[in-house]
């Protein structure tokens, strides 16, 4: 009989492998199975804005962040340009300011921020319904809200088919559809392909502007109105302003000012004007309407 305290010697050659009949399995002891399948397994990746670069979960139509519609977009060009196929706000330095799928407020402090001290916080809203139809509404702005120079009443709707020039309390922005002419987004053909843009877009450029504090308004060759109200060709809503405070002419001889008769004045660099009478503004003077501090920027000749 074998001992079992004693080391069992097999007989055969001890340099050889021996090979045993496989383990029979023991439900109380955990086996070991084979590595999973690729086959079987299945990564899963976040979805990656071509425009903004977010990583969006999947299953997602649009991104969370900028709401590009991804089933909708078309491939980059071929020179890596993405698919904008958002409408849009464009304003007057070529600034884009997307509009996404649902509600869109535009304000100071909203979803479409314009930092204008004509605009309200809450100024109106744009909706792009699922339908892909827009639509504008008041929302009881101080300076109002115009589309194509006509003013809106508050929580008056209208509806928007693109091209038109919104004006919130005297800032104006053009509304551009995806695939629009005169932009700088791809254009969408009825082959659904990609077309390069013969020439780059142009962007108007206005020969001066009226900068200060949180002041940037264009200015117009020949003379513009200012004043506290909105039908002034520069809105200036501060208290010490007039409704029609005065004007600034740009002449082909220079720069001049008139304070058509206002209640607290103009003053030009320190020396406070005459009423009515035509002023130069020199390069380094500085116009103050009651606390606003202002100076006059001309734009380069080409």
């Amino acid at each position: 009989m074998a001992d079992l305290n004693r080391t069992q010697i097999l007989s055969g050659d001890l340099n050889r492998t021996q090979m045993g009949a496989p383990p029979v399995a023991d439900p109380n002891k955990t086996m070991m199975g084979s590595a999973p399948s690729l086959n079987a397994t299945q990564t899963i990746k976040p979805v990656q804005c071509p425009v903004c670069k977010t990583f969006n979960p999947t299953g997602v139509m649009f991104c969370v962040e900028c709401g590009l519609i991804f089933d909708r977009a078309l491939p980059g060009d071929a020179f890596g340009a993405p698919a904008i196929q958002l409408p849009m706000l464009i304003d007057s330095n070529g600034r884009e300011h997307l509009i996404r799928p649902g509600t869109n407020v535009v304000g100071r402090e909203a979803d479409i921020q314009l930092p204008d001290a004509r605009v309200s916080r809450r100024h109106a809203q744009i909706t792009y319904d699922a339908s892909e139809k827009l639509s504008i509404e008041d929302l009881g702005s101080t300076n109002g809200t115009k589309v194509n120079g006509t003013a809106l009443a508050a929580g008056q709707s209208q509806t928007l088919t693109g091209g038109e020039k919104l004006s919130f309390g005297g800032l104006e922005l053009q509304l551009q559809l995806p695939g629009a002419k005169g932009g700088n987004t791809t254009q969408v053909f009825a082959s659904n392909k990609t077309a390069a843009i013969t020439a780059a877009p142009k962007k108007d450029v206005t020969p001066g502007r009226l900068k200060g504090g949180d002041y940037d308004l264009p200015l117009k060759q020949g003379i513009n109105t200012f004043g506290r109200k909105s039908d002034n060709d520069l809105c200036i809503p501060d208290p010490y302003v007039s409704g029609k405070h005065g004007t600034i002419e740009l002449a082909d001889d220079g720069v001049y000012i008139t304070d058509t008769g206002s209640s607290n004045g103009t003053v030009l660099s320190g020396a406070k004007l005459v009423p009515n009478m035509r002023t130069l503004v020199r390069p380094d003077d500085e116009i103050q309407l009651g606390s606003v501090r202002l100076v006059v920027e001309l734009s380069p000749q080409p």
